[in-house]
């Protein structure tokens, strides 16, 4: 079987093509088998308020994707910019790496694929913030 297998926690909830879905009161694991099914955990999401860093604000546009706020085909060529916008700023190995899996992620249309990509970016870019302030 392919595609995406989702666990889920007790209680936990995920959005699933503008629905969301709230798990029962033990853990359990889903397979989505759609190839286009949008999925967005709705714990690994970012709340509007706090996008307020170049990742996260990158991250939020993927997110809205997912979610169906934002029209893939109009959202695809923004996100690239942004995501080459990061790639100046974030020039070390590993995170040019996740950078270019986020980049494909796009262009094949796997918005979810490029969230999780970006998202490993968070760490390094508190860290860098973090820096500045001190």
């Amino acid at each position: 079987m392919s595609g995406l297998i989702l666990k889920l926690g007790p209680k936990e909830r995920v959005l699933i093509n503008g629905a969301v879905i709230e798990n029962g009161d033990k853990r359990s694991r889903l397979s989505i088998v759609t190839p286009e099914a949008n999925i967005l955990r709705l714990r690994d999401a970012i709340h509007p308020e706090h996008a307020t860093t170049p990742v996260r604000r990158v991250c939020y546009a993927a997110q809205l994707v997912l979610s169906g706020d934002s029209n893939p085909d109009e959202a695809r060529l923004p996100l690239l910019r942004r995501i080459e916008e990061l790639s100046q700023i974030l020039t070390d190995v590993d995170s040019r790496s996740h950078l270019a899996q986020a980049t494909q992620a796009v262009l094949d249309g796997q918005f979810y694929q490029c969230l999780k990509s970006l998202r490993n970016l968070l760490g390094r870019e508190d860290r860098l913030l973090a820096r500045r302030v001190s």
